[in-house]
């Protein structure tokens, strides 16, 4: 009986290292908890042996440290690419997507061990809660969840960031998170992500020293940097430096190259308040360099490869995609079916964008494709090729059939009310 009730208090929780999964260890401890903890390694510069070190100082039972880099890549970030994903036109949904990504995991980890509890340090007013949740229920429907910041015994104990800095001090747990600036961030390999403290008035400027992933613009070259990027299906294969002919070629190399590139000429970064699913806007800096890098290229070699309104089609599925995922929708039936038609449309979706690098921004300079459906024969001022201009009369007054029939009733009426 004694070990039934062991195995029920533990607890798998998703750590970080940072102030609150770290206040959270010990708070869990305080409550009688056998505590693993899950740190994911997802690209954040952060030094996993010095997390896990912490953890097991601060009490963990012990510490799964996983890579998930490059499924992260794979599985999460090039769907994302193949559908032009922005959460209201500038998001571009770095965290959202890290999220099922990293609960994942600590699902099959609690399974593993036999854990009936995972946790999270997600706030009660935020979109990760809901992410990391919707996951954990969808892929272990029997498991038990604890939000410490909706738990009253938490939130009331501690009032904010500020409180737990004080529960730290007292506890002696090392913090990077000082009293006078107490915002936070969150980073992986797409993105970084600012947010609370003092950028919660989006009246105020952030501090000149926020930004860690991409040069400041006194930094900034004064010589552009021009790349080809090819794709195949939509999904980025190649990276090539016409400049000094670097060439990445696998996912993980291609992605933190891209990187490398968008930080040297500070692209990617946006300031922008945004609506949380939960029903409150939010203030949210972003810092997305080699994932705008591809936004703009896969934009482009889309143009030129689908069908008009196959185009069309695909750009509400998109827009429909954003949201499912900043929503933590990932694992639901209809994001699956979403992304499987956003794949659908990417089979003709191959070629090669040639960029230019340069002060803060990315230009398209050209772009090739054998899937092409750009016909210079028959789009040339110089050539008639197969096209006839008298077709157009006729296509002309038939498309203009509606808007006749409308102002010619607008004139009829107008003449009635006159009389």
């Amino acid at each position: 009986m004694a070990e039934e009730s062991a195995k029920k208090k533990r607890v798998v929780l998703a750590y970080s290292g940072g102030l609150d999964t770290s206040c959270i260890l010990v708070w869990l401890k305080e409550l009688g908890f056998d505590v693993i903890c899950y740190l994911a390694n997802v690209g954040q510069d952060e030094d996993m042996e010095a997390a896990r070190k912490k953890a097991i100082a601060l009490g963990a039972e012990k510490i799964h440290i996983e890579d998930l880099r490059e499924q992260f890549v794979t599985d999460f970030v090039f769907p994302a690419v193949q559908a032009n994903a922005l959460y209201e036109d500038r998001y571009q949904l770095g965290t959202a997507l890290a999220r099922p990504c990293i609960a994942r995991r600590q699902v099959e980890i609690a399974k593993r061990e036999k854990a009936e509890y995972v946790s999270h340090g997600a706030t009660g007013k935020g979109n990760d809660q809901i992410r990391f949740e919707l996951t954990f229920y969808a892929l272990y429907p029997e498991v038990k969840v604890i939000a410490p910041w909706r738990m009253p015994e938490f939130y009331q104990r501690f009032e904010g960031r500020i409180g737990l800095l004080e529960y730290a001090e007292k506890k002696n747990i090392p913090l990077p998170v000082t009293k006078a600036s107490p915002y936070s961030c969150d980073a992986n390999l797409m993105h970084i992500s600012y947010e609370g403290g003092i950028l919660e008035n989006p009246g105020v400027l952030p501090p000149e020293d926020i930004f860690k992933m991409t040069r400041d613009p006194e930094l900034w070259p004064d010589k552009p940097e021009k790349i080809e990027i090819e794709f195949k299906r939509g999904i980025p294969v190649r990276v090539t430096n016409l400049d000094d002919k670097t060439t990445k070629d696998t996912p993980l190399d291609l992605y933190f190259y891209l990187n490398e590139l968008g930080s040297r000429h500070g692209i990617g970064r946006i300031d922008i308040v945004e609506n949380r699913f939960i029903g409150m806007k939010s203030r949210g800096l972003y810092e997305t360099p080699g994932g705008y890098i591809l936004l703009v290229s896969h934009m482009d070699i889309e143009n030129v490869t689908l069908d008009r309104e196959l185009r069309k089609v695909k750009h509400d599925l998109c827009i429909k995609f954003a949201e499912q995922v900043y929503k933590g929708f990932w694992w639901a039936p209809e994001c699956e079916y979403t992304r499987f038609c956003i794949a659908k449309s990417q089979e003709d979706v191959e070629g090669t964008v040639t960029l230019s690098l340069f002060k803060g921004q990315v230009y398209v300079k050209a772009r090739s494709s054998k899937r092409s459906l750009y016909n210079e024969d028959l789009v040339s001022m110089d050539k008639r090729g197969s096209y006839n201009p008298e077709d157009a009369e006729g296509f002309i007054k038939v498309t203009a059939l509606r808007v006749k029939e409308f102002y010619a009733l607008r004139s009829a009426l107008a003449d009635r009310d006159s009389d």
